[in-house]
């Protein structure tokens, strides 16, 4: 079976990142690593680092995003949790074995090397989770 190494962080959904950054800065004291724009998934991401994990803050860019429609229908909140694998390919083949509902059947490859994928959240007790497995 291939190890989890850690959470790797928690993603909230929000309709504004600057208010959202004001609110996580200001109450709790969490620093602003970075802010990165991901085109591919049309979102804006602020990275707060919490202990060896992260917030991660998610802003949809475009109206018609999946995300900005999960937005639209249920309101800023919990989006997903990450979980940082070893090996990505071998823990979805494992998954996929057990029945388990991908979304993301493959491993996506993002241009820092990284590579993730989704797992359903009808088979996760109602959670969306991304797999992660860091180069």
């Amino acid at each position: 079976m291939t190890a989890l190494k850690r959470l790797d962080h928690v993603a909230v959904l929000v309709p504004d990142l600057e208010e959202a950054l004001a609110f996580w800065q200001d109450q709790f004291g969490l620093l602003l690593d970075h802010v990165e724009t991901v085109s591919s998934m049309a979102v804006k991401i602020a990275f707060l680092p919490l202990g060896e994990s992260e917030i991660e803050l998610v802003q949809p860019l475009s109206e018609d995003s999946g995300l900005a429609k999960f937005l639209a229908k249920r309101g800023p909140g919990l989006h997903h949790i990450c979980i940082e694998v070893e090996d990505i390919a071998a823990k979805l083949a494992d998954l996929r074995s057990r029945g388990v509902r991908l979304i993301d059947e493959d491993p996506m490859l993002m241009d820092d090397g990284r590579q993730l994928a989704f797992i359903h959240p009808q088979s996760t007790g109602g959670v969306l989770l991304e797999l992660y497995e860091l180069p």
